[in-house]
């Protein structure tokens, strides 16, 4: 019985969850360190907003607002799906096909999953054009975006704006169906000397630190 085995893991965890994630159906490894994450920030106090790119219809970005209650939550996608020029770029490389459908979104319907969405602020559009005004330090950003090009321009972008101490969760590391994502961490890495640890949840996250 997985509740119970569940039980049995968590009673060695030195304080009580911030939330039930046993209410959230999807990957647990994933959202428990999302959690686990999110209470370290906390404890050493590190300042800053979340964001999320890559939001689709809001499943990850709606623990992500509840484990960060007061936080700013930035919320990039285009909510239309792919955009073609980054499909284009996979197709070349032969990354994905992307033809994968993540048009069945919209901002109202990610909003009303929000437990605190006065704390949500959504860019629609292509990024990073749609985060030319922003001036925040991040101390979580998720970047699921499944694609290569819009992977390495968030990486780009939110890295050097990541608080020290801050932490970056890019999805589909070890997704077989969008290669491109797991290159661009691996250039991103090495063109800046920075480290990664690959999660073992459901498609596969890197972690990266700063």
């Amino acid at each position: 019985n997985r509740g119970i085995v569940l039980t049995e893991v968590l009673k060695y965890l030195s304080r009580t969850r911030s939330i039930d994630l046993s209410a959230y159906a999807g990957d647990y490894v994933r959202n428990s360190s999302l959690e686990l994450v999110a209470h370290e920030i906390r404890t050493r106090n590190i300042a800053g907003s979340v964001a999320e790119l890559g939001v689709y219809r809001g499943d990850f970005a709606k623990i992500m607002n509840e484990v960060f209650p007061d936080r700013k939550l930035y919320l990039f996608d285009t909510f239309q799906g792919f955009h073609e020029s980054d499909v284009r770029i996979e197709k070349k490389r032969s990354y994905s096909t992307g033809d994968q459908d993540f048009t069945k979104t919209s901002i109202d319907l990610v909003l009303r999953k929000m437990k605190y969405p006065e704390n949500c602020v959504v860019k629609q559009g292509y990024f990073p054009d749609t985060a030319q005004d922003v001036r925040d330090l991040f101390v979580f950003v998720s970047i699921d975006a499944d694609l290569f090009k819009p992977i390495y321009d968030g990486l780009r972008f939110f890295y050097p704006r990541l608080a020290q101490g801050g932490c970056l969760f890019v999805h589909d590391y070890n997704n077989d169906e969008y290669q491109g994502a797991q290159n661009a961490v691996r250039q991103f890495c090495r063109e800046n000397n920075i480290g990664f640890f690959p999660l073992p949840d459901a498609c596969g996250t890197a972690v990266i630190f700063k």
